[in-house]
């Protein structure tokens, strides 16, 4: 090796030597900043904020930091999701991401940021069903008198959802596609008008969230037909899921995760990880989101990015057979 050489050498490994203590540093001083901020995609009062804010206020106390909740609703989220995505690379801002923003809208529109290149997976957060429930004047009482009214009257049954592509016009649609069905979608701007005109009974039925539901299902306003994911709801345990009611392998669930900008290091993702999980594993704070509908479903980084291409994957495919289309 001649001089040149072992000066571009020693150069090299200084500068990565230099970057190494850069990165273990950043580690070292966790957390990035005493203000972190955690994004939400919805406003406040909904699942994803409920969840967010439990979240926080644990996330806060363990690790000697404020984590202030800033909500950016609109969009169906993808607002949020492009303000994170051009995030600052030091990991003091994180994500509470949803499915839609995160898997679904790529294949209905043109986003102003990439799910995958633009954001790096920190860990699962909660993941919920939706409950499928009719107004108490239809007169439909169970999920089988519910497929049995739509294959007998194709496009007289309606559904509400909180917008095109989110996971409440979704669920509707694959079990459209499953159940040979033909209910036709009526799509709102959020939870609060869609849940207003199915009780005012100016739409058939709606796949609600839990915590939304509940209340005029116990007031009788409401009847629940079945849920959309693999076990029942705890809330719920004499209503079935669609799963089980005809139609083995129907999941179609809500879901919020943790990410970040993908300029954040991997070391600091990774303490962002631990950090979360344990929160996420903390008895407290898993009853507190059980007693909102929300399941925690922490996990390693790998495992949730193999979860959202899986997702990506699925929602891609029904989207593509059924040609909906963001308008």
């Amino acid at each position: 090796m001649n001089t040149l050489q072992k000066r571009f050498t020693l150069k090299t490994m200084a500068c990565m030597a230099l970057a190494w203590s850069s990165l273990t540093a950043q580690a070292q001083t966790f957390p990035p900043k005493k203000v972190i901020t955690m994004v939400v995609g919805f406003a406040a009062g909904g699942a994803a904020d409920t969840g967010a804010r439990i979240i926080a206020k644990k996330l806060g106390e363990n690790i000697g930091a404020s984590v202030v909740i800033d909500n950016r609703p609109g969009a169906g989220g993808n607002i949020a999701h492009q303000f994170a995505a051009q995030g600052p690379s030091d990991g003091s801002v994180i994500l509470f991401g949803s499915v839609g923003p995160l898997t679904i809208a790529r294949h209905m529109m043109k986003l102003p940021y990439d799910p995958v290149k633009d954001f790096a997976p920190i860990t699962m957060g909660v993941n919920f069903p939706n409950v499928l429930v009719v107004n108490n004047q239809v007169g439909i009482k169970t999920f089988a008198e519910f497929i049995a009214y739509a294959k007998r009257n194709p496009g007289k049954i309606d559904f509400a959802s909180t917008g095109p592509g989110s996971a409440s016009h979704l669920a509707g649609e694959l079990l459209n596609d499953i159940a040979k069905i033909d209910t036709v979608h009526i799509p709102y701007k959020g939870g609060a008008p869609a849940m207003q005109d199915l009780i005012g009974g100016r739409v058939t039925a709606y796949y609600s969230t839990l915590s939304t539901a509940l209340p005029h299902i116990e007031s009788g306003k409401l009847i629940p037909l079945a849920s959309t994911g693999t076990m029942r709801l705890t809330a719920l345990p004499k209503i079935p899921t669609i799963a089980e009611s005809g139609y083995p392998g129907f999941s179609a669930t809500n879901w919020y995760a943790f990410v970040a900008s993908s300029k954040v290091p991997p070391v600091i993702l990774d303490r962002w990880n631990l950090e979360l999980v344990k929160v996420l594993r903390s008895p407290d704070v898993v009853e507190q989101l059980n007693s909102h509908g929300l399941t925690p479903q922490p996990g390693t980084r790998e495992e949730f990015a193999k979860y959202m291409a899986k997702e990506t994957e699925t929602w891609g495919r029904v989207i593509r057979e059924r040609k909906i289309s963001a308008d």
